[in-house]
């Protein structure tokens, strides 16, 4: 399984602290590591292209599993698409699924080119802007017992980087405590990480993935 570059666990202080300061800039933008294991981050335009030869933007010439020009990200109104047109000769994935012709692109979605993993972020897609500030800061201020539920709602993660995180019975179950505890205690969450004011169905997700990325949930906690 591809592991996502977004993972905390992998990242050096230093590594995360550069990915902060790129989301709060506000602009889209691909997290991978090179061939050194280096992790790189790379504003999006109008369109990149990814493949081995240098001319491309994102060269991944070290993966000899990549094409000479393997596929594009490019702009289609306000939102990115990565589009693979039959140029590559072992395809593109997103999320585990092979892109035919041209998919969408979503804040968290990982690419995989090769044997390359590339993160798509888009800070303002569905995380408003004080959720990757709160995050960090909001850690130190969890109880004990939102901190339990914070790690069983990130569980399903452990595993898959493509998970859905853990429902509420899910999470009442593992804790052994009511369905409306912890729904109480996610909207205390909600609120601690900048993400109460998102559409219900978003909620969630968008929790799970903001302790992971600032490390408040670190992969040794799950």
């Amino acid at each position: 399984m591809v592991q996502s570059p977004l993972e905390s666990h992998v990242a050096t202080p230093r590594e995360l602290q550069a990915r902060l300061e790129a989301e709060r800039l506000g602009r889209p933008f691909l997290v991978y590591r090179d061939g050194r294991g280096d992790q790189m981050l790379v504003p999006l335009g109008d369109r990149l292209t990814i493949g081995r030869r240098p001319a491309n933007e994102i060269a991944l010439d070290w993966d000899t599993e990549v094409s000479r020009v393997h596929a594009a990200v490019e702009r289609v109104g306000d939102e990115w698409a990565i589009a693979d047109d039959g140029l590559s000769r072992n395809g593109t994935w997103v999320n585990g699924e092979r892109v035919i012709g041209r998919r969408r692109l979503h804040d968290g979605d990982v690419i995989t080119i090769g044997a390359t993993a590339l993160a798509f972020v888009a800070p303002h897609e569905d995380l408003p802007s004080t959720a990757t500030a709160a995050g960090p800061h909001a850690g130190g201020l969890l109880t004990p017992a939102q901190r339990r539920v914070l790690v069983a709602l990130c569980r399903p993660y452990r595993d898959e980087a493509y998970a859905t995180p853990a429902t509420n019975q899910q999470i009442a179950d593992e804790l052994v405590v009511s369905v409306d505890t912890v729904k109480s205690t996610l909207r205390m969450l909600f609120a601690a990480f900048g993400v109460d004011a998102l559409p219900q169905n978003r909620k969630r997700a968008s929790l799970a993935r903001a302790a992971l990325r600032s490390g408040v949930v670190s992969r040794r906690d799950l």
